[in-house]
Formats: structure tokens, C-alpha cells, sequence
């Protein structure tokens, strides 16, 4: 009966998913199983057997970053990098349901998640700016 969140850290060795509060309150733990962000300390790993997983590792493609992880290193959205994994799951997930979010969506979108660093402003404008990124590609791929 091991969590998902010790068996990605400790089984897999996939470090970046951070433990925060052990509890499912702070979101730091955060991961996309089956297409739904969920906390992983919540999880029996035997949930996930056969399940599609994805961590923050998972996140970047080869040695490309995603926009979100562009955009909180451009906007100084991460802080001592405890729930930076799990808002940056928040963000991908909140973007593939809602591409053009405004500022309540986003605050909605990262609302399980606790950061203990910051007022939440540059994290949000990170994810703001991913969003914005997002169009101007697809209106360049348009063109």
C-alpha cells in the first residue's frame, strides 16, 4: 500500500515531485495520472498500475522546456523550489482544459496548490505568460 509520491521518488528515482505537506493540501506532490492532476501522497501506487503517469520530468520535451517552465524561470515564478513541480503541473494541466485563461482562472486553476515563498503574483504571471506564448505560436504556425 505505498503511495504513489514514494514510489516515483524512491522507485523510480524521479526526484522533482516534491513532498510538502504529506497530506494532499499543499499540491507539491502533483501529478497528471490518466489525464487528471492529482496529489500523489493521496494515491495507492496500485491506483496507478497500468495508468498513464506523468511527473514533472515529463514535463519538458528532449531538451526543449515547455512554455510553463519557460515562463516561471523568465518571470522569477519560482521561489526555493518546494511546490515549483506541482505549480508547474497545475499550470500544464490548467492550460490543456483552458488555453486563454484570465487571471481568476489561473488563481482557480493553481488553487490546490500552497506556495509558503511568494504572494502568488510572479507565479501567476508566469503562467499568464505561457498562455500568451501559446497563442502567438499558434498564430505564427498560422501564418
Amino acid at each position: 500500500m505505498a503511495r504513489l509520491l514514494d514510489v516515483i521518488r524512491e522507485d523510480l528515482e524521479l526526484t522533482g515531485t516534491k513532498e510538502g505537506c504529506g497530506e494532499g493540501e499543499c499540491g507539491a506532490c502533483s501529478v497528471i495520472l490518466n489525464g487528471k492532476l492529482v496529489n500523489s501522497c493521496l494515491v495507492p501506487a496500485v491506483q496507478a498500475e497500468g495508468a498513464e503517469l506523468r511527473t514533472i520530468e515529463g514535463v519538458a520535451s528532449d531538451e526543449q522546456l515547455h512554455s510553463v517552465q519557460e515562463s516561471f524561470l523568465h518571470c522569477g515564478g519560482a521561489q526555493c523550489g518546494i511546490c515549483t513541480p506541482g505549480m508547474v503541473m497545475a499550470a500544464v494541466d490548467l492550460l490543456k482544459r483552458c488555453p486563454h485563461p484570465d487571471e481568476a482562472q489561473i488563481r482557480d486553476g493553481l488553487a490546490g496548490n500552497l506556495c509558503r515563498c511568494t504572494g502568488y503574483g510572479k507565479i501567476v504571471d508566469s503562467v499568464a505568460q505561457a498562455a500568451e506564448r501559446a497563442i502567438q505560436v499558434a498564430e505564427e504556425s498560422r501564418s
